[in-house]
């Protein structure tokens, strides 16, 4: 797979569908769990939980359970007929040690459904796309600290699996840190674990033809400025279309941020719009990835071709 180009969007979900909530990556907080899951049953969906998404790592603190457990429950959640969607339940850190167990014949097999999850889940957002060749959707998880408590979140995550028509444009409160419009295809995620991606046979070769679509936490601006240095000199942001920037949450006040960024991503020429409402932030927005859509920077509007899900 070279570059974005549109991917075949998965069936939407009705009343009572089934709901697999996989632990890819960190170990998940078993309250934050069942808060999430009470969210899923008051939309009238049926979610079930992975046998092994509240194990942890018997060495490693920052694993929910074995590499290799992480991975069955995924594979098993989405080869079996019955399940409509795979959501995660957090991300933290953990899915690209888990991603080359995968067995992406059969899980091709299986077919299509919804994918959801941000964060550490890039990885596997990139893995979807090149191997299954299927839109996913960067949004809130099912554990996060953001969907127990926000309306926005949830309603926009909800319309989007139930009613993609009616969110076909996602509208943000933010401006253009580089004014215009574009069109692409979207994709992207976390920066770090995109960066962390260059060169793994589950990663695409670059992001020409794209709407990159960039946010991170924690991080120090000096790291952020090395992630989007190495994608420069790599040449996977040669021909992107347009960028979309998300939450820089714990990343230094951020006017230093802005500053970078601009530095950084100001020379490509492409239309750049910040502060979009995706991310490790309160309430965040659901963005598909794989959808060919059109950025109007000024505006802070991502208007898609046709909705999220078929």
């Amino acid at each position: 797979m070279s570059g974005a180009r549109p991917l075949r969007r998965p069936t939407r979900l009705a009343p009572g569908a089934r709901v697999a909530v996989v632990a890819p990556s960190g170990p998940v907080p078993e309250e934050r769990l069942q808060t999430g899951l009470d969210v899923l049953r008051g939309w009238d969906l049926d979610p079930v939980v992975a046998p092994h998404v509240l194990d942890r790592h018997g060495e490693f603190d920052y694993l929910a359970g074995s590499d290799a457990d992480r991975a069955a429950d995924l594979q098993s959640a989405w080869c079996d007929p019955a399940v409509d969607a795979v959501i995660c339940a957090r991300g933290g850190y953990g899915a690209q040690r888990m991603v080359d167990l995968l067995d992406w014949e059969a899980m091709r097999a299986a077919g299509p459904k919804v994918f959801v999850g941000f964060s550490d889940i890039t990885a596997l957002h990139e893995a979807f796309a090149v191997r299954l060749g299927l839109v996913t959707l960067h949004g809130p998880m099912a554990a996060g600290v953001d969907f127990a408590k926000s309306a926005r979140a949830q309603d926009h995550l909800r319309a989007t699996l139930f009613a993609p028509e009616t969110v076909r444009t996602v509208r943000s409160d933010g401006t253009a840190l580089v004014p215009g419009r574009a069109r692409g295809v979207t994709l992207g995620g976390c920066l770090s674990l995109l960066a962390a991606d260059l060169g793994t046979p589950h990663a695409r070769p670059s992001a020409d033809g794209g709407l990159l679509c960039l946010e991170d936490v924690g991080e120090e601006p000096y790291r952020i400025d090395r992630y989007l240095t190495q994608l420069l000199r790599s040449g996977w942001l040669d021909g992107v279309r347009g960028l979309l920037l998300g939450s820089w949450a714990q990343c230094e006040p951020y006017d230093g941020v802005r500053a970078m960024l601009a530095d950084r991503l100001g020379g490509l020429g492409v239309p750049v719009a910040e502060e979009f409402g995706f991310g490790h932030c309160d309430d965040a927005l659901t963005v598909p990835f794989g959808v060919t859509a059109e950025l109007d920077a000024d505006a802070g509007t991502l208007t898609l071709d046709e909705p999220a899900l078929d």
